[in-house]
């Protein structure tokens, strides 16, 4: 098993859409990459992710970005649908070098490359979010979610 951390706007419609990929043996909601190494202001510049726990027999790192670019508007900076601010940027986040040259190749491959400003980093700092981020849109399936309800059930 690997893990990567995926970032697409709000975390609640990414886990909720991620949990339904091929290969995804677990997530977990939480922030990464924030400037600080604990969660001490409103985000000290973390970004909401979800933590993906995949087999890679069954879905590679490109397929996960793929994914990713289906539920996010990949030229949009700090936004995705009605969520603003620097915590809603969209990246890929991991502890391997080897995800991140698959990743960065997904969007190099691309020929709109040089106008897609979503992030490709080494992952620091990750924390995990509140027991009621968890699994959020399960609990409460009319609550705003970025990602169309239609791609939420595209591959259950």
């Amino acid at each position: 098993m690997e893990v990567v951390y995926l970032a697409g706007g709000c975390l609640w419609g990414v886990q909720a859409f991620v949990k339904t990929l091929p290969g995804i043996i677990e997530t977990e909601a939480g922030r990464a990459n924030g400037r600080t190494q604990q969660l001490d202001g409103p985000y000290d510049g973390y970004v909401e992710c979800v933590k993906t726990t995949f087999d890679p027999e069954v879905v590679s790192v490109t397929d996960l970005m793929g994914y990713l670019f289906e539920i996010i508007d990949p030229y949009s900076i700090n936004q995705q649908g009605e969520d603003v601010g620097e915590k809603y940027r969209t990246g890929f986040y991991s502890e391997k070098g080897t995800q991140l040259t698959e990743a960065q190749a997904f969007i190099d491959q691309r020929e709109d490359r040089a106008q897609i400003p979503v992030e490709v980093k080494p992952l620091s700092n990750y924390v995990r979010s509140a027991e009621e981020h968890q699994d959020h849109l399960a609990e409460h399936p009319d609550d705003y979610c970025h990602v169309p309800k239609a791609l939420l059930n595209k591959y259950k």
